[in-house]
């Protein structure tokens, strides 16, 4: 049967199946009567030409009927070739079928290709009666065209009923690799082949191997099996090899064994050869080397089921595609497989069609049912499996059925979705199960740097195990924020498995995450040493009330999580009338929002702890002299504003960040920050009442440093010298120390509302962001020229400011200046317009500039600017230039212009 030589995606919904070009009435009488019938008797539609004229020139009608045909059907009697409308038939159908079957109806083959005998001479007849040659000619092309094609010849029959027979059912088959409508109507199924025909490269003769990658669920077989459908037809041979995971268990064969097998039933079926038995392993080579064929291996899990079936693209025929899908990224890798396809989650919209097809049968929800479908849709995580089978779940129900359906589709698992699912997480190694449940538990939406501090110690092989998982589609980790993300349905599986631990006594297992067992346990003391986790957010509760003892019989407690969402306004609290007698020696994370003491228990010993956040505490202190704390990397006590005192930190000398915002009564750091030194952050924000700041030391790591509103700060903090961002807005410092010009990496300085501040700062070259807004700094000087990397300058609201020195113009990397407020500036050098450097974001104040050195045309009459000159339109890019006079009408569509007040566009 002919293959087309078009290689598109694209596919057609066709009016027919079987196009029969044939002449003769005996061969209508006879072998086409029956042929028809076995096609009717199988279901295979036949355009039927009863009631058309035949003439010399082929209708519209037939070549319609042809164009709308999937296959046809040539029967080559001896009277084909005299007929002229036969032959025009036969070049329209060269020239459109993508499937032709040739039948030589008691004619030789190579008659037809030679046109010679009978056949030839009925040619002769057809030409003498046809004076266009080229006419002639395409007839004789499109012969030798169908002569060329294997099809069925009457002379290799005894049995003309066999071979009915064996042409109905070849018809048949190849209909039931068409692709079906279903197919074609798949939610976003063109934009997936769209990127698949990129990696493919169909045109290319190579041979070439591609993987679909993707979660479990996620559509890698749906995808597959459409782009299989559409593209068989441009392959001799074809197999979809489904589950191959499952296709064979490992288990019960040696390796040899094992990969025999799979070829035997990959073979089998690919050459159609069945219950095939093979004893050697480069069977497949030899029999499919010179073979185009396409092959979809789907759901691959082991190496070794690629290296028996697909090993090398050598053991395929040129043209060869090769298309594997697996949730395991490594695999690819380790195969040589590098055209990859990551299988994203559809859109919102695309989500909704697909459950509201299988809830309601229909792309869009009834009326009063979209807010319902709206809320699987999410709880679903728009994960196409689980939209299919949450939607048949409910199909047929009415929508108050549905909605009392609501609850359990919230709290648990369909099954359907579950075994899915879990087929993934029983491959892991023991170990990578432990962290998946980890993550399920307590960390997703968690930085995947802190994850791995937290665990570093748990000897997980935590580094490895989240490459693992990240492979195997079970965790994503974003590149621009580096966050772990599992999706819902996943992270609702392990916490399933975690209570499968123990059913009836939660204090049994290893994390609790549910609020009412979580109190249970803490109330009733039942916990044992089998919890590792706690994770409870406390603003989902009502108002707690727990013993001194809730913690004692969970001496292997690592994590323990008492936190408020950032969205809640719930004021309820967790609270301890008698305090905390005991928390675990071995907490590794003790994150505790709103705690109700004011230190902690005496008997705490934070040996092990990584992470210390306790923001909104009632803390006044944490605990008296030093405590063992060589393993903390954060502590965030911030908002805890009767915290008076921080202790005695030389011990935590791996802390790399301290955040005290807001603890409004704290008035110094303590000398034992000097020990430090790998302290990277330190957020002191909003600390009103700070007043000393260590000195004299260099923090060998401080990068960022926050005081922003130590409104009582005088002095400049040389905490370090290797600070990147130092923020000092709206402190009482009066100067800058002169020794900052030496620090080689200060990028950014916010001196910002610092009213005592007078004078210029001096600072080094690598400034790139300055704030000196609202302060009373009188002059910009010549020398700022020398901080050439300056890239935005910030002067607004300067009252004070009078100069403004022709340096500016100087700033290479300047895109930024605003002196908005700036009402005293008496001058303003006109050179920042004539140079070529500047030519982006401009705010200034006019009000005063009464002489400006500006040139002419360039001038104000009465605060009116009249002309602006070339120098300036030259640089149109300049979005803000302010005045507060008149404006004007040939300067607007050059400018943007701003009140004085910001308060609307002039």
């Amino acid at each position: 049967m002919a293959v087309s030589s078009s290689l598109s995606l694209q596919s057609c919904h066709w009016r027919h199946h079987v196009f029969p070009s044939f002449s003769g009435k005996e061969v209508r009488r006879t072998f086409l009567s029956h042929l028809l019938k076995e096609f009717q008797r199988k279901g295979i539609r036949t355009f039927i030409d009863n009631d058309i004229k035949r003439s010399q020139i082929i209708s519209s009608e037939l070549v319609q009927a042809i164009r709308e045909s999937r296959i046809a059907v040539v029967v080559l009697s001896r009277t084909y070739a005299s007929s002229s409308w036969c032959l025009n038939e036969l070049v329209e159908i060269k020239k459109v079928s993508q499937k032709v079957m040739p039948v030589f109806y008691e004619v030789d083959p190579s008659d037809v290709r030679k046109l010679r005998g009978d056949f030839g001479n009925a040619f002769k007849e057809a030409c003498e009666g046809q004076p266009d040659e080229e006419v002639k000619q395409k007839w004789r092309e499109a012969l030798v065209y169908v002569a060329n094609i294997a099809g069925e010849s009457s002379q290799n029959w005894d049995n003309e009923a066999d071979m009915i027979d064996k042409i109905a059912m070849t018809i048949s088959n190849e209909l039931n690799s068409t692709p079906s409508q279903d197919s074609e109507n798949l939610i976003g199924i063109d934009a997936h082949m769209r990127e698949m025909d990129s990696l493919l490269c169909l045109e290319s003769t190579e041979v070439k191997m591609v993987g679909i990658w993707g979660p479990a669920g996620i559509g890698k077989t749906t995808v597959a099996r459409a782009l299989f459908n559409r593209l068989s037809k441009n392959f001799q041979h074809t197999i979809f090899m489904e589950n191959v995971k499952g296709s064979t268990k490992r288990s019960e064969l040696d390796g040899y064994g094992f990969k025999l097998g799979l070829q035997e039933q990959f073979l089998s079926e690919v050459i159609d050869h069945k219950h095939m038995k093979i004893q050697d392993l480069g069977l497949v080579k030899e029999r499919l080397q010179d073979l185009k064929v396409l092959v979809v291996l789907d759901d691959v899990d082991k190496l070794e089921q690629l290296d028996a079936l697909v090993k090398q693209s050598q053991w395929f025929g040129s043209g060869s595609r090769i298309i594997v899908t697996t949730e395991n990224k490594q695999l690819f890798r380790a195969h040589g497989i590098n055209f990859i396809y990551e299988l994203g989650f559809p859109s919102r919209s695309e989500s909704l069609q697909i459950f509201c097809q299988s809830a309601f049968g229909d792309s869009s929800a009834p009326d009063g049912c979209m807010e319902l479908a709206t809320e699987i849709t999410k709880l679903a995580g728009y994960l196409p499996l689980a939209l299919k089978v949450l939607g048949s779940s409910l199909r047929g129900m009415s929508k108050d059925e549905q909605i009392l359906a609501l609850p359990r589709l919230r709290t648990s698992l369909n099954e359907d979705i579950r075994n899915v699912l879990r087929f993934g997480y029983d491959g892991l190694h023991e170990k990578d199960k432990a962290i998946f449940l980890h993550i399920a538990c307590l960390f997703n939406g968690e930085n995947v740097d802190y994850v791995k501090q937290i665990l570093a110690s748990s000897g997980l092989d935590v580094n490895f195990g989240l490459e693992v998982l990240t492979n195997r589609s079970l965790i994503h980790i974003s590149r621009c924020n580096r966050t772990i993300t599992m999706h819902n349905l996943l992270e609702q599986l392990g916490r399933e498995v975690v209570c499968e631990q123990s059913i009836d006594e939660p204090g049994k297992r290893q994390f609790l995450v549910d609020a009412s067992e979580i109190y249970d346990v803490l109330v009733d003391n039942t916990g044992t040493g089998a919890v590792l986790g706690i994770s409870l957010d406390i603003s989902k509760i009502n108002d707690w009330f727990l013993n001194e003892r809730a913690f004692c019989g969970m001496h292997n407690l690592l994590f323990l999580r008492f936190y408020k969402s950032f969205s809640s306004k719930n004021q309820t609290e967790l609270h301890l009338p008698r305090g905390v007698d005991y928390l675990p020696r071995k907490l590794r994370l003790l994150h505790w929002d709103a705690f109700p003491m004011t230190s902690m228990p005496l008997s705490f010993r934070p040996e092990f702890l990584v992470v210390i956040n306790m923001r909104e505490s009632q803390l006044e202190k944490l605990w008296e002299g030093t405590q063992p704390l060589r393993s903390l990397k954060h502590m965030d006590l911030s908002m805890s504003e009767n915290l008076k005192e921080i202790p005695d930190l030389s011990k935590a000398v791996n802390i790399e960040e301290l955040c005290l915002s807001y603890c409004r009564s704290l008035v110094m750091l303590p000398s034992s920050i000097k020990n430090l030194n790998k302290l990277v952050v330190l957020d002191m924000k909003y600390c009103s009442k700070l007043e000393i700041f260590p000195c004299n030391m260099d923090l060998e790591s401080l990068s960022i440093l926050n005081l922003d509103r130590c409104s009582r700060l005088e002095s400049f903090p040389e905490i370090s010298s290797k600070i990147g961002f130092l923020s000092l807005s709206e402190t009482a410092i009066e100067e800058v120390p002169t020794t900052v010009a030496s620090w080689p990496c200060l990028a950014a300085l916010d001196m910002s509302g610092c009213k005592n501040l007078k004078t210029f700062p001096c600072l080094p070259d690598t400034i790139e962001w300055l704030d000196l807004s609202r302060t009373d700094i009188e002059e910009v000087p010549l020398w700022i020229e020398k901080i050439f990397r300056l890239n935005k300058l910030l002067m607004n609201s300067c009252m004070k400011l009078r100069s403004i020195s022709s340096g500016i113009s100087r700033l290479e990397h300047i895109e930024t200046l605003d002196f908005l407020g700036c009402k005293n500036v008496e001058s303003f050098p006109v050179e920042i317009f004539q140079s070529s450097q500047f030519c982006h974001n401009l705010v200034m104040e006019m009000r005063n500039i009464h002489n400006p050195d500006l040139p002419q045309p360039f001038y104000f009459r009465n605060n009116y600017i009249d002309t602006i000159p070339d120098c300036i339109t030259r640089h149109c890019k300049l979005p803000f230039l302010n005045s507060s006079g008149t404006i004007s009408s040939d300067i607007e569509n050059n400018f943007i212009w701003f009140d004085e007040d910001w308060g609307r566009m002039a």
